[in-house]
């Protein structure tokens, strides 16, 4: 089993106190999540959610009047990330400062756009997003749908699927997962597990922080065909989503999803909203048996946290690197975890 040592939150990332002064340089005061994975092109890319500039209130997002963004994208080369992460460049809008890189979608009541995970195959990187609909109480929130977008220039400019979208309706799925996992359709949010056997793996959860997670397949070419992904049953694979059964038991938020080499292990981190922590859980194979999770970082000493997104280029020693994110002062850490 694996055992967490202890973790070291090393630097910010993003604010004008961080290494990267994002506030003077890029317009960003505060922002959350720091996605990341490696892009294909000897870079990681960085996607963060809510992203507000001058006039930001101080205390979690908003206000909107802030120059609220939806999502924005960065890219780092950083190697020694013991010494943190600077960012090469942040994708701009004409003024010069962070852009939108995700648009609104006109056609659906819409809050936001918020990006979920990442990863780059055969030169294309793939992004993850969720439509929220609206905001509920702490840790539920409801969404329009899930989606992919792509980019086929480094991240520079996206393009939104029409046809990688999973909506959040329907009652035929509804009454089956509502019990289980509140928030409706298992893959609104998702975490990239890689390809394994020749075929994309990710596990997905419902919208908010309550619900199980469940994991998928799909052939790389068919990554924008939701009919040709496949579910685990917890038996066999199945092409219904209504088979699906938990491989990651509830609850799941914010996931983070990769094999570590070093100690042959998959490892998924995640908030666990009942503990209050960001928790890491191993596993032999991605159909399980996993960990009910070892506690990474706690609340108690770092209040209002969530996320936990590994580093894809620190998989192959005794330590893990992470970005989180606390809702005061709403921007993003890199952390280190030692294991054993």
């Amino acid at each position: 089993m694996v055992r967490v040592v202890g973790a070291t939150r090393l630097t910010r990332i993003t604010g004008e106190d961080s290494r990267n002064r994002t506030a003077s340089r890029f317009g960003i005061t505060a922002t959350d999540l720091g996605i990341l994975w490696d892009d294909g092109r000897d870079g990681v890319l960085v996607a963060f959610g809510d992203t507000y500039g001058e006039g930001w209130g101080g205390r979690g997002a908003g206000p909107k009047s802030a120059d609220w963004r939806f999502n924005v994208i960065a890219r780092s080369t950083s190697t020694d990330l013991d010494a943190g992460l600077d960012f090469d460049w942040v994708l701009p809008r004409e003024d010069g400062a962070a852009g939108q890189f995700l648009p609104a979608d006109r056609s659906a009541r819409e809050h936001t756009v918020i990006p979920t995970s990442g990863i780059a195959i055969g030169g294309r990187n793939y992004l993850h997003y969720m439509s929220v609909r609206r905001w509920g109480m702490p840790g539920v929130w409801h969404t329009n749908y899930g989606a992919l977008a792509h980019s086929d220039d480094g991240g520079r400019t996206w393009t939104k699927s029409a046809t990688a979208v999973w909506p959040n309706s329907g009652q035929r799925w509804w009454s089956r997962f509502r019990r289980r996992d509140p928030g409706g359709h298992p893959f609104q949010m998702i975490g990239f597990a890689g390809v394994v056997d020749g075929r994309v793996h990710l596990l997905g959860t419902p919208s908010g922080r309550f619900g199980s997670g469940h994991l998928a397949r799909v052939r790389a070419e068919d990554l924008l065909e939701p009919a040709a992904y496949e579910y685990w049953t917890g038996s066999s694979w199945s092409s219904d989503v209504l088979g699906a059964e938990p491989v990651l038991s509830a609850p799941v938020a914010e996931l983070s999803v990769q094999f570590n080499r070093h100690f042959g292990q998959w490892f998924a981190v995640h908030l666990d909203e009942h503990r209050a922590a960001i928790v890491l859980r191993t596993a032999p194979e991605l159909t399980g048996p996993w960990t009910d999770g070892e506690v990474l970082v706690a609340g108690a000493r770092y209040p209002g946290l969530y996320g936990g997104f590994q580093h894809p280029w620190s998989a192959d020693g005794p330590a893990i690197h992470f970005t989180l994110t606390q809702w005061i002062p709403y921007n993003v850490d890199l952390f280190r975890a030692d294991l054993a």
